[in-house]
């Protein structure tokens, strides 16, 4: 691990100086390489846009959303074409959180860089993959067919863009916890007996999480939580495992 400056010393000004520097670089980095993704994914909205309606399209009349203002459609090529530059560029902009993290690390965990950056691509994909794949439909069943056929649901553009954009990041980010409890714990701020002696708060936040984040119902909130259960299960052997890396390092 880096050393760290004592607090108040012109040293200690001088890193924090640094890592907002660093921390500003990187941001630039990432917003570049999403203005990139958007560009090229503009060229096929129409086909994102396809892509994202299909969940909820065999509920809505002639299978189509509606929209209540004129800008309302184009918004949402743009919002959809941003959602698809955060999927595709996923790989660099992991690459940007890593080489962030990467300076307060040993020289020799810096070797795991690749690690990180196709485990964080793989658990943010999964996260997507899963709610849209599995939650969304399930979701939309039972609550669009709630109640019987004669009524007809009438889901405005954008408020279905806004739950699904929101809902497809949370999901995406929620599915990094076990690279997340990793790296923390390779900087020794998280140990094995704080995530085991802490795990029912986990569940009480896990379960708040569920229910605030996803459609309001309970198939729904039950989706999100089981496989967040099963990742903080997850966590607990990964943070285990580099604990007890630590300990033969420093030995």
């Amino acid at each position: 691990m880096s050393s760290k400056a004592l607090p108040g010393t012109e040293e200690s000004d001088e890193t924090l100086v640094s890592h907002l520097t660093e921390l500003r670089r990187r941001l630039v980095y990432t917003i570049i390489t999403l203005l990139l993704g958007f560009f090229a994914c503009w060229n096929f909205s129409e086909q994102i846009f396809d892509f994202i309606r299909l969940p909820i399209a065999p509920y809505l009349p002639q299978d189509g959303l509606v929209f209540t203002a004129p800008m309302d459609k184009f918004l949402a090529h743009i919002k959809v074409c941003l959602l698809a530059s955060i999927v595709v560029t996923s790989p660099l902009w992991i690459y940007q959180i890593w080489a962030f993290i990467a300076p307060a690390l040993y020289k020799e965990e810096r070797k795991f860089g690749l690690a990180f950056i196709f485990f964080g691509t793989i658990l943010f994909l999964s996260g997507v993959s899963f709610l849209y794949f599995l939650v969304m439909p399930m979701a939309f069943k039972f609550l669009l067919q709630f109640g019987g056929e004669v009524d007809k649901a009438m889901i405005t553009i954008k408020e279905y863009l806004s739950f699904f954009i929101t809902t497809t990041l949370v999901f995406g980010v929620a599915f990094e916890m076990p690279l997340m409890f990793a790296i923390l714990a390779k900087l020794g701020v998280v140990s094995p007996n704080f995530l085991i002696n802490n795990w029912r708060y986990a569940v009480v936040i896990l379960a708040a999480g569920s229910a605030m984040f996803t459609p309001p119902d309970v198939i729904s909130m039950v989706m999100m939580m089981i496989p967040m259960l099963g990742l903080y299960g997850l966590s607990i052997i990964l943070v285990s495992i580099i604990a007890k890396d630590n300990e033969k390092s420093q030995s």
